[in-house]
């Protein structure tokens, strides 16, 4: 089951708090448990140091019950507090030692459990020098855990209690917060599922946006442009497909039926078939440009590349084209020369479009320039050739399918405003850009190849 982002956020807070709490918690609980240790070092020192002097002075055995009277009175009734001095000499010990005392040998700290008792003690051991006809004995006082150890499980249920509190809590807050935060995208959300299909234009309001959303709203908002831009060129491209299809189907539809309406003879019908296969030509250029687009437009890639003389390529179309330029009575010389991976057919079929275009909008008896010139990191393929000058606005979409600088459309068979649009995808296919310039009289259009 896949959560919100507030409960996701939610959860995260809880546990975060958990881990915060957590260790805070055994933070306290070694500072308590240390303190608690500290407390009854202390005490155990201050009730050693308190009786070593009294031992230390009282050497003679009839004196010796001063110092048992002494420590009978200061051990409580609760037998919190113990008290034992061990020595060779009978007459001066002090306290049994027959349970379990030997843990507590040795000076310093220690603990202690006395059999029968179950209570932990700790232990602090002083040796005291001889005096008298006293020998060197040992005081030993102990002190009962049970409180200590008490107050520190006592402390650890509430710390926990309370820690658990707190992470479900940090949890609710967090689950609001985190509603509360996510208010604005919930609003984008409902702005976003109100745009209309209808209404391209609209767009998602940034002004009342944290910073956040409003990147997100910015690219939104661009993905919106980019698609109305499509749409916008796609409804174009159907009413150019459309023209462009419309023309050859009523040629051939008033022709034939202009041929169907009477007897005609052999040489009459011979005549109508060879106007429609030429239009039926046309159809079927239209129909594969088209397809060459839409294949470039998935991403086809130019994929047979080989290393070639540019000028040599450009040279072969050249000499392919000579019928065409010796009707149109122009010339075209080469300027330049690199050596590049393309894939020759399509390059072929990009610079063959790009001489059409300059013979069809050259002058008779003119000079067209075929120049090749590394450009950046590429080589720049470009053909140059005397005519109008073209509007810097309308350069960059004389790329774009079907448009042409005449509103009117030509008819023409030897011109659907595909050729240019073609020049661009090659140009894509073989990672580089299409180029359009118009100064001094001097039109050139062309493309990049990579270096």
């Amino acid at each position: 089951m896949k959560l919100s982002i507030s409960r996701r956020l939610a959860l995260m807070f809880a546990a975060t708090g958990f881990l915060v709490f957590t260790l805070l918690g055994v933070v306290l609980h070694g500072i308590l448990d240390r303190e608690l240790l500290r407390s009854q070092r202390a005490e155990l020192k201050a009730r050693v140091d308190l009786y070593t002097p009294l031992i230390q002075k009282n050497g003679d055995p009839a004196r010796w019950h001063l110092v048992q009277s002494k420590l009978d009175a200061a051990i409580p009734g609760d037998g919190r507090a113990r008290y034992w001095i061990v020595g060779d000499d009978p007459r001066f010990r002090y306290g049994e030692t027959t349970q379990g005392f030997g843990a507590a040998q040795g000076d310093g700290y220690g603990e202690l459990e006395l059999n029968g008792s179950g209570k932990p003690f700790r232990t602090l051991s002083r040796s005291i020098g001889a005096t008298g006809e006293r020998p060197a004995v040992r005081l030993v006082a102990a002190l009962d855990q049970t409180p200590y150890r008490e107050t520190l499980r006592v402390f650890t249920i509430a710390l926990a209690g309370v820690s658990l509190a707190a992470m479900l809590l940090v949890a609710l807050l967090g689950h609001w917060i985190a509603r509360f935060g996510l208010r604005p995208l919930e609003r984008l959300s409902d702005e976003a599922r109100a745009l209309s299909p209808s209404k391209l234009a609209q767009r998602l309001h940034q002004s009342t946006l944290p910073p956040e959303l409003s990147e997100l709203a910015t690219a939104f908002n661009g993905a919106l442009d980019r698609l109305e831009s499509a749409y916008q060129q796609l409804e174009g491209f159907n009413a150019d497909v459309a023209h462009e299809l419309r023309t050859p189907l009523t040629n051939l539809i008033g022709q034939t039926q202009v041929a169907l309406s009477r007897e005609r003879g052999a040489g009459d019908l011979e005549e109508v078939l060879q106007s429609n296969l030429e239009e039926l030509e046309r159809l079927r250029a239209i129909i594969n440009d088209m397809l060459f687009l839409a294949r470039a437009d998935q991403g086809l890639r130019a994929s047979n590349r080989v290393e070639v003389s540019l000028a040599q390529e450009i040279g072969r179309t050249v000499d392919y084209l000579e019928v065409l330029l010796e009707d149109a009575g122009v010339q075209v010389r080469v300027e330049g020369d690199a050596r590049a991976l393309v894939e020759k057919s399509l390059f072929g079929r990009a610079v063959t479009n790009l001489l059409i275009n300059a013979v069809q909008h050259s002058e008779r008896g003119a000079e067209i320039v075929a120049e090749i010139a590394p450009r950046g990191d590429g080589i720049l393929v470009a053909v140059h050739n005397h005519g109008t000058p073209i509007p810097d606005e309308q350069l960059p979409r004389l790329f774009d399918r079907f448009y042409r600088l005449d509103s009117a459309r030509s008819g023409s068979s030897s011109n659907h405003g595909l050729g240019l649009a073609i020049v661009r995808a090659i140009a894509t296919m073989h990672g580089g850009q299409v180029v359009a310039t118009s100064e001094r009289g001097v039109n050139r259009f062309g493309f990049t190849v990579a270096a």
